[in-house]
């Protein structure tokens, strides 16, 4: 069943120097969220916790971002993305992500942190709108989501390839 998604709303926005916070589980189900989270994504707490982070998930986001971000946190390492995130109303507010694995006693990875920031208006504008456009084209081109969401991400290699950088050379250079 697809999810629908009221779309279209206002920007939101945030103090550079306040901090969305958010915890998840193995599976992506939020166990904690300040907030500023639940308040940007008018979710009270009951209706935040337990509730898969794609709840803020928006339309406009490139699916191959996030298999970029799930592979990479999988595997134990951070990343740093910008993403646009939808307010349960439809209003949409964009922020500059940092998102790590959270390790047990034993070094084995047990859920997920994420901590972010204000976005880079800059960037947005002179970087990652764009990029953002291109990767959704090919994308919503495909003749179904697996496939689009593949070449989102071949586009997304040869995009990196052809500026000489891997994902986290680019992103952290913007």
């Amino acid at each position: 069943m697809t999810r629908q998604q009221h779309v279209g709303g206002k920007e939101r926005f945030f103090g550079t120097d306040d901090l969305i916070v958010s915890k998840t589980d193995l599976k992506g189900r939020i166990t904690y969220a300040n907030r500023l989270f639940m308040d940007l994504a008018d979710l009270d707490e009951k209706a935040c916790i337990g509730a898969p982070h794609s709840v803020v998930r928006h339309a406009d986001m490139p699916r191959s971002i996030f298999q970029l971000l799930w592979d990479t946190i999988g595997t134990g390492r951070e990343i740093f993305a910008y993403v646009k995130n939808r307010s349960q109303n439809g209003d949409y507010y964009w922020v500059y992500a940092h998102v790590t694995p959270t390790f047990d006693s034993a070094g084995k990875i047990s859920g997920y942190h994420s901590t972010r920031r204000s976005p880079d208006r800059d960037v947005l504008q002179g970087k990652i709108f764009s990029l953002y456009e291109k990767l959704l084209l090919a994308e919503r081109g495909a003749t179904d989501r697996k496939e689009g969401q593949r070449k989102g991400m071949a586009l997304l290699a040869d995009i990196l390839k052809a500026e000489g950088k891997s994902y986290d050379e680019f992103i952290l250079t913007l």
